[in-house]
C-alpha cells in the first residue's frame, strides 16, 4: 500500500509507526511542509497520515501552506482514501469535515493536556472497525491545548477528564486522534526538547493536566504498551480491506 505522511515539524514524525509499516512492506512517502515541500496528488496514495505540530490550524497568515493542506486533506477524504490524523492532524480533519462560516470546528480547550492521562471509550465505537481495539479505559500520551467538535456523520471515539472529544471515526476509514499512540521515549524526548516551555505549569503545580518531563519519561514500559494499541489501529485501518 502507498502511504503518504504529512509532517509539520522535524521533531514530530511517525514514531513507532514507521518501522511497523516498513516491516509490513508498505511504500512510504513524505511531505515535510516546514521545509517548503509540495503536496502530491491524492491519486498518488492509498492512505494518508497527518502528523502533529505546535502550530494551530488557523495560523494560516504565518503559515500559508495550511490552506493548501486543508484543501488537499479534503480531496483525499473525498477520493475515498484511508486517513489517520494525530493531534494537529486530527484537528485539520475536524476542520475540513465540520467547519462552517459561523462556528469553528477547532478551538482552545479549557486545559492544556500534556502527559499521561486516561481516555474512556465512547459507546459510539460499537460495530465499527475500532470496536474491539480500545478497552473501556486506556492511559495514553497527550500534548495539546486545542480541541475539536466531532463532525456530523462521525462517531466519537473517546473522552478524558480534560477534553470531552479525544477522537472520532468517519466512514470506517478516516480516524482522528487528539492523543498520541505513536510516541516513543525518543519522540517524547524530542517534544520536551522543542516544546518544554509548555511544562512550566506542572513544575509550579498550577495545572492538574500538565506533567513534568520526569513524569512523562519515567516509565518506559508505558510507551511499549501505547505502541501496541497503535499497531492494532494500523492493522484495522490499513490492512483490513487487503
Amino acid at each position: 500500500m502507498r502511504i503518504h505522511t504529512i509532517q509539520h515539524v522535524a521533531f514530530e514524525g511517525l514514531g513507532c509507526m514507521q518501522p511497523y509499516l516498513e516491516d509490513k512492506g508498505h511504500d512510504l512517502s513524505f511531505t515535510h511542509l516546514y521545509a517548503g515541500e509540495s503536496l502530491p496528488n491524492a491519486s498518488d496514495m492509498d492512505a494518508l497520515i497527518i502528523m502533529g505540530g505546535p502550530m494551530g490550524i488557523y495560523d494560516d497568515v504565518d503559515l500559508p501552506w495550511l490552506n493548501d493542506e486543508k484543501v488537499f486533506i479534503k480531496q483525499v477524504i473525498d477520493a475515498g482514501k484511508k486517513v489517520l490524523g494525530i493531534c494537529l492532524g486530527a484537528q485539520l480533519i475536524a476542520d475540513v469535515l465540520g467547519s462552517t462560516d459561523t462556528k469553528r470546528a477547532v478551538y482552545a480547550g479549557k486545559h492544556k493536556e500534556i502527559g499521561w492521562f486516561s481516555i474512556q471509550k465512547s459507546p459510539e465505537l460499537e460495530n465499527t472497525i475500532l470496536d474491539d481495539v480500545f478497552p473501556a479505559s486506556l492511559d495514553v500520551f497527550h500534548w495539546h491545548g486545542d480541541m475539536f467538535d466531532v463532525p456530523n456523520g462521525a462517531q466519537a471515539l473517546a473522552a478524558s477528564a480534560a477534553c470531552p472529544n479525544q477522537g472520532f471515526l468517519y466512514q470506517d476509514r478516516v480516524v482522528a486522534f487528539q492523543f498520541h499512540l505513536e510516541t516513543t521515549p525518543e519522540s517524547a524526548g524530542a517534544l520536551i526538547e522543542h516544546c518544554g516551555d509548555e511544562l512550566d505549569a506542572s513544575l509550579l503545580n498550577q495545572d492538574a493536566f500538565v506533567q513534568s518531563a520526569e513524569e512523562i519519561l519515567g516509565d518506559k514500559q508505558r510507551f511499549a504498551t501505547l505502541n501496541q494499541t497503535m499497531f492494532k489501529v494500523l492493522a484495522r485501518i490499513i490492512h483490513k480491506s487487503l
